[in-house]
């Protein structure tokens, strides 16, 4: 299984143990003075140690703090930062992985040197675009995202590189590649995408010189060229030296186009490149744009670009975004691409790998792609991962066995409950999992219909469930009896939030369900009171689909939405938060005309901030309409009334959503702790937080019971 993509493989004179590098990232894990100290030494050591055939160290600052992108980026621009990078490589190659370093000058976005007022380095001064990234940040992220530029000191300020700049600047790229070598990394990767000072040059729509350096692409593709053999003279043949590329420019008119991008592939050839890392990149001032490169939101987004520039080269093609384990053997048996980057992929598991050889499937832990952790680079927190509550934490949150071992229960299997009695139980607690549904997920199960990702975190967090220590109870009501008959040492409780109807006239019409009822009505069939609101034929199809087992399986009931729900054609969602917009997204997508209304002034808040950039120009896309700062006045048969700034505004609906209203319930922890057990609450039920609140804080409870 999987024998091309964990086949060994020579990358110049270093042979891998497989075809798997973790891509480099941003991370923000340095410290501030860019040294690499425990946390990131641990981070990397632990994709390392997960299997990765190499690890390639994300943007490491050739001439920091000048050209730098990030507070806490990895630093190599002096050899006071060997130490730490020395330590962090040993502790990489120990554990059988190859250690690389990524090399960088950020150019026209170093915000650090906006920061401290220094000229950015570029080769034209740019072009202004339109702000289009601010307009969904909250008050707080907004403060957070521009905090470099509202420094003491801080400037935006450019400074168009002379000759005597562009030597100094090859000379910052191959000195800090001889360093990376005496640090014990064994390649690096020259960074010649993603909008930094080398991708500025090749691309026609931001260099605009007139020298040598401008013009036809031969001479746009100069500054690489230079820097490719500088940096393999500083380092000495048979030392891999690649670069990444940009395949394409979204949403640049007159940017990088394909047929230049395998031109420049193959001139990095000519001098010298081992290998070409086939990525993109989009105009920076769209926010959706950040989801079609360089994070890609399609699946093998840019394998065609690797394919086409394999096709032209005789070195090996690295190729990335959003690639399946089984995606990528393929590609890698039919000679498209000879190496597959992971990036998000080893933030969720970074034991993908060893897990692939061992033909665990199941136990792997799968991203959901909701851009949590590149959001936190946004607002200049560090990286997190929504799945695995140990990214970006590595040496603070070790699982070890319990001195102790108790037996604990825990009550809902939604995502923070089972995150719970997964850590328990390694730790060697016995853990009893007691459920009042029918299934294992909790709300997670309802969203997978909306959004499928979901699903694949509920499936392998079931699977976990299937440890010698835990114990599954479905359909179990916690009560004192209960309690009396199980006798637990210790109790956490995960057992949701409640949602409450808004007190809106002619919320008990039968055309207009809560969050809840919606729920029950999608995965269950809903209680009798439910169902009465429906329609005869409706009531009947809904039944028919829980006989037939339609309504626990999230990929089939999405799949048959298409044809038929038991929903009118025009739908108003009340509440514009992470509920509201993707149950938005998912009705439109089954040819509903959706609208969305909301009190508050901005959607999708509770989404990480990229996810919530896509989301919003989705549903404009699929010309949802959104109505914010406004109020609910009643609710008619056919209609809504809303109050907009003072002005009434009537909505059609042959439906209404509420999806407001959610807030912590810790009902069932307080009777539990008022009969004298040890109680702790995780997930929603202390306070809504969604899937990343509750993975989180149930791998807290599990590691501190």
């Amino acid at each position: 299984m999987y024998r091309h993509l964990m086949s060994r493989a020579q990358l110049a004179d270093l042979e891998l143990r497989n075809r798997i590098i973790m891509t480099p990232m941003g991370t923000n894990l340095a410290e501030a003075d860019g040294h690499c100290d425990e946390r990131i030494q641990a981070y990397y050591e632990a994709r390392a140690k997960g299997g990765a055939g190499m690890v390639v160290v994300g943007v490491g600052a050739i001439a920091w703090p000048e050209g730098a992108c990030n507070p806490n980026q990895v630093a190599i621009s002096d050899d006071s930062f060997l130490p730490g990078l020395s330590e962090l490589t040993r502790r990489v190659k120990h554990h059988g992985c190859a250690a690389a370093i990524q090399l960088q000058h950020a150019g026209k976005v170093a915000v650090c040197d906006i920061a401290a007022g220094r000229p950015m380095l570029v080769p034209s001064i740019p072009q202004s675009s339109p702000d289009e990234l601010t307009a969904a940040l909250t008050p707080e992220e907004l403060a957070s995202f521009v905090r470099s530029y509202m420094q003491k000191g801080a400037k935006i300020e450019y400074k168009v590189a002379s000759k005597v700049d562009l030597e100094v600047l090859v000379g910052q790229f191959a000195a800090a590649a001889e360093r990376a070598k005496r640090a014990g990394f064994e390649g690096v990767e020259i960074h010649a995408g993603h909008g930094y000072i080398i991708s500025e040059f090749l691309s026609p729509y931001v260099n605009k010189r007139d020298d040598e350096y401008g013009g036809v692409l031969e001479n746009r593709a100069r500054l690489l060229v230079e820097v490719l053999r500088a940096t393999k003279a500083a380092v000495g043949q048979g030392f891999p030296v690649w670069c990444r590329l940009d395949s394409l420019e979204f949403r640049v008119e007159g940017g990088i186009c394909y047929e230049d991008a395998v031109k420049t592939a193959v001139l990095a050839e000519q001098a010298g490149a081992d290998a070409v890392h086939v990525s993109a990149y989009a105009n920076p001032s769209s926010g959706v744009g950040f989801t079609e490169a360089p994070l890609v939101h399609e699946p093998g987004g840019y394998l065609k670009f690797a394919a086409g520039m394999k096709a032209k080269l005789s070195i090996p093609v690295i190729a990335v975004g959003r690639i399946e384990p089984e995606v990528a053997d393929r590609v890698i048996a039919a000679g498209e691409a000879d190496f597959i980057a992971m990036g998000r992929k080893l933030l969720a598991d970074p034991e993908l790998p060893n897990k692939l050889m061992r033909g665990e499937l199941e136990q792997i832990r799968p991203c959901i792609y909701c851009y949590s952790c590149v959001s936190r680079i946004f607002v200049n927190d560090h990286v997190h991962c929504a799945v695995n509550a140990q990214t970006g934490f590595e040496s603070t949150t070790l699982i070890s066995p319990a001195v102790a071992p108790l037996h604990l229960l825990v009550v809902g299997a939604g995502p923070g409950g089972m995150e719970t009695a997964r850590v328990a139980s390694l730790r060697g607690h016995r853990v009893t999992l007691a459920e009042q549904g029918s299934a294992l997920g909790g709300t997670a199960l309802f969203s997978a219909v909306a959004y499928a990702p979901n699903g694949d975190l509920v499936r392998y967090l079931a699977a976990q469930m299937e440890h010698s220590n835990i114990t599954v109870h479905l359909n179990t009501r916690v009560d004192q009896s209960y309690l009396e008959d199980l006798q637990p040492d210790k109790i956490v409780v995960a057992s949701g939030a409640v949602r409450e109807a808004p007190p809106i006239p002619g919320a008990e019409l039968n055309h207009v369900f809560s969050g809840d009822e919606l729920r029950d009505l999608m995965t269950g069939g809903g209680d009798t009171a439910v169902r009465a609101k429906l329609g005869y034929f409706r009531r009947v199809m809904v039944l028919l689909a829980g006989v037939l087992g339609i309504t626990v399986r999230p990929t089939l009931l999405r799949s048959l939405s298409k044809l038929w729900m038991p929903l009118g054609q025009r739908i108003c969602i009340v509440g514009g938060g992470l509920v509201g917009v993707e149950l938005a997204e998912f009705l439109a997508r089954r040819g509903r005309q959706v609208s969305i209304v909301e009190e508050g002034a901005l959607f999708g808040v509770e989404l990480s901030l990229v996810r919530r950039w896509r989301v919003l120009d989705e549903l404009k896309q699929l010309g949802v309409v959104m109505i914010n700062n406004a109020r609910v006045v009643c609710i008619n048969d056919k209609s809504l009334v809303l109050d907009v700034d003072a002005v009434e505004v009537d909505i059609a609906a042959d439906t209404v959503i509420l999806a407001s209203g959610a807030r912590g319930d810790l009902t069932l922890a307080d009777k539990c702790q008022a009969l004298g057990y040890d109680v702790r609450s995780v997930g929603d039920c202390a306070g809504v937080a969604y899937i990343e609140g509750a993975i989180r804080s149930g791998n807290e409870a599990g590691r501190a019971v």
